[in-house]
């Protein structure tokens, strides 16, 4: 049976600025969005809250859903990513509770178009989905009958 993995994403937005998660790979600092994997008690709102907050220690609910991107990853994992978005009205400050994220930074789209350490081509391509401008109300993502007995 084909299970791609779920993961959740949010590109948040202050000020002209995008926030990245920084994290150390195999011996690499790599940037992504604030994300992650879904957990089988929560929806894709609560996994995005939940992601926002432990990577960035920002809490916030995310505003709109932009995307979902359906994606091989090169060592042919499939993905399902859920792509949502936060603007906030100031660039706020951060502390990970997640013992993976080495630190958060504010930075430019420019700077995440023409990055060399993106953690996947995603993480562009949600920049490029966000400055595409379609936001769709998290109502499309509702979770019906949930949670299950």
């Amino acid at each position: 049976m084909f299970k791609p993995h779920v993961t959740v994403a949010c590109v948040v937005h202050a000020k002209g600025k995008f926030l990245v998660v920084e994290e150390t790979i195999n011996g690499k600092a790599l940037w992504n969005q604030p994300a992650g994997h879904l957990e089988a008690d929560e929806t894709l709102v609560d996994a995005a809250r939940r992601e926002l907050w432990e990577e960035t220690g920002i809490t916030a609910e995310p505003q709109h859903f932009l995307r979902l991107h359906q994606w091989i990853a090169p060592d042919n994992t499939p993905f399902l990513r859920f792509l949502f978005s936060l603007e906030l009205e100031d660039v706020l400050p951060t502390q990970p509770h997640d013992s993976d994220i080495d630190c958060c930074r504010w930075v430019s789209a420019d700077e995440i178009l023409n990055a060399a350490n993106l953690r996947s081509p995603l993480v562009a391509e949600s920049i490029r989905t966000w400055q595409q401008g379609e936001r769709y109300p998290l109502s499309v993502i509702g979770a019906f009958n949930w949670p299950f007995g």
